[in-house]
């Protein structure tokens, strides 16, 4: 058996390759001489197609924007990932008193189907990162991805909306399997060039009816018209600056980045530029922010963490300070997408329902395996796989889910197979062991949880503090507990299968690096 001390010697260095090869970015990546871009505003109409602009959508003044800073995490749905993007959320109201939602794009190694449920029931999106984690994915990559969630965590397909490519690799052709496939968006391209330069590409989200207008220097193909996907849209990465302007770029997990030239991380350095870059933004057109995270790097619970106090205490003063501004949404990319689509101005936005929060209104002594850790305590199904087991609502399959078969055939040796979700039935309302839906379209039902927005967009529930210099950092005191339930433990033995895991992906990041 591998010791655990080999488990917390071997992921830092894991965490020090994948951040130097994930979503980094050195410069620009698009330019308008190389966009090439035109759009016809007078054709291109939403709610299905928006022309690439620095301007909000539909008209709107900047004063009549909501300021929207999405928060996204990437990789395997672990307890200790949740716990990680827990600490930043769980304790934070958005204006209308609803616990911000954020986007988690998925891949399946090592990710454990149950908690992907029991996030998803909870009103997070749920979006598709490969199952195995390849950048510039084949389509059974993506298209395997979705099957399984779909068969083993009971996402439906069509909420499965979105995709972002693994390290952020991908191409013309992906871009078209995406659309092909009915994916919603994209989010694997980046706007570069700070808002407040000439040349900025920090467009709002927009379709490609009109081709691409990111990413045209660093994607062979890309942009001048190409390639033409009417009605598939992309949401751009928002990068952040530094003191260095349009050469100081950061973009994902900006945390474990030195800054202004410095030669070591430092948490006030990076403070300062997420606040000058939310100015700039806030100040400007309103284009969205995005903190973009890996959540396994500000994980405190994970065996050999090296994430710091200092750095998780920065994140949270940051959001408390951004939650002071008005009319500040911290969303997911679904939410932010619904927006563009549809927007309204700041005054109305008590009544759009993409930014309230709801419940399912189960009965809390009902047992039925739905993704309300109230209801399912004790009837997830345990698949104890030798390279890492999980736990699922929705029977075991006799082998692990891989792209040339991920749907593989249930195990029955230890009781009946259980039932899949069908089309016709919402996740936390449906009864995979009795195989029916607990209620009807008449009768399934969700308690609004959302209250009038405050005074000037206030957030008026949030825990937010003095946003002076010294002010501390707000926090959750609690690891993530959906509903008020708990998770369910991985067996004894499971932290040795991760090892095995991440030494293999450890051995392979090195070769990924040595090839660079």
């Amino acid at each position: 058996m591998l010791p655990i001390s080999l488990f917390a010697a071997v992921l830092p260095l894991l965490g020090y390759v994948l951040a130097q090869e994930e979503g980094q970015i050195s410069g620009p990546t698009s330019s308008p001489q190389a966009a090439g871009y035109s759009c016809d505003t007078s054709k291109c109409k939403l709610p299905d197609c928006n022309c690439a602009s620095t301007d909000p959508p539909g008209g709107l003044s900047p004063s009549d924007t909501p300021m929207f800073v999405v928060f996204t995490a990437d990789d395997a749905i672990q307890t200790y990932t949740l716990d990680a993007v827990n600490q930043f959320l769980a304790h934070r109201k958005n204006p209308n008193g609803c616990q911000p939602k954020m986007t988690y794009y998925t891949s399946l190694n090592y990710t454990n189907y149950t908690l992907v449920t029991d996030w998803y029931v909870a009103g997070n999106e749920i979006a598709d990162h490969t199952m195995t984690h390849v950048g510039t994915p084949p389509e059974d990559e993506v298209s395997g991805n979705l099957v399984a969630l779909n068969q083993l965590a009971g996402i439906p397909l069509k909420e499965i909306m979105g995709f972002r490519a693994p390290y952020l690799n991908y191409s013309v052709d992906t871009l078209k399997m995406l659309a092909k496939m009915g994916f919603t968006y994209d989010s694997s391209a980046t706007a570069s060039v700070p808002v407040t330069d000439d040349g900025t590409d920090a467009f709002w989200p927009y379709t490609l009816d009109y081709g691409m207008a990111n990413d045209c220097l660093a994607v062979d193909g890309l942009c001048k018209g190409e390639p033409k996907l009417p009605g598939f849209w992309e949401i751009p990465m928002y990068g952040l600056f530094d003191t260095r302007g349009v050469d100081g770029p950061h973009l994902m997990d900006p945390w474990l980045d030195t800054a202004d030239g410095q030669n070591a991380v430092n948490d006030t350095a990076t403070l300062q530029y997420l606040k000058s870059t939310f100015t700039a933004h806030y100040n400007g057109k309103r284009q969205p922010l995005g903190l973009y995270t890996h959540p396994i790097h500000v994980s405190r619970t994970v065996p050999g963490t090296t994430v710091t106090n200092s750095t998780i205490n920065m994140i949270n003063q940051f959001l408390d300070w951004a939650q002071e501004q008005p009319n500040t949404w911290i969303v997911s990319s679904q939410q932010l997408l619904a927006w563009v689509r549809n927007p309204v101005p700041v005054s109305q936005l008590d009544s759009f329902a993409p930014l309230k929060c709801s419940t399912p209104s189960v009965d809390s002594s009902l047992k039925i395996c739905n993704g309300m850790p109230q209801n399912e305590a004790g009837l997830q199904a345990h698949c104890a796989f030798s390279d890492f087991p999980f736990y699922t609502c929705y029977g075991c399959p006799q082998e692990p889910p891989t792209p040339a078969n991920p749907a593989p055939a249930q195990a029955t040796e230890s009781g009946q197979a259980r039932f899949r979700l069908p089309a016709n039935c919402s996740t936390p309302f449906w009864d995979p062991i009795k195989g029916e839906c607990i209620c009807t379209s008449d009768t399934c039902a969700f308690t609004d949880q959302s209250r009038p927005i405050g005074p000037n967009g206030a957030n008026l529930t949030g825990d937010q503090v003095s946003s002076g210099a010294d002010s501390a950092a707000t926090q959750s005191s609690n690891p993530f507990v959906p509903f008020n339930g708990a998770a369910p433990a991985l067996p004894a033995g499971a932290w040795t299968a991760i090892v095995v895991g991440v030494v293999g992906a450890f051995v392979g990041a090195v070769g990924a690096v040595t090839r660079v």
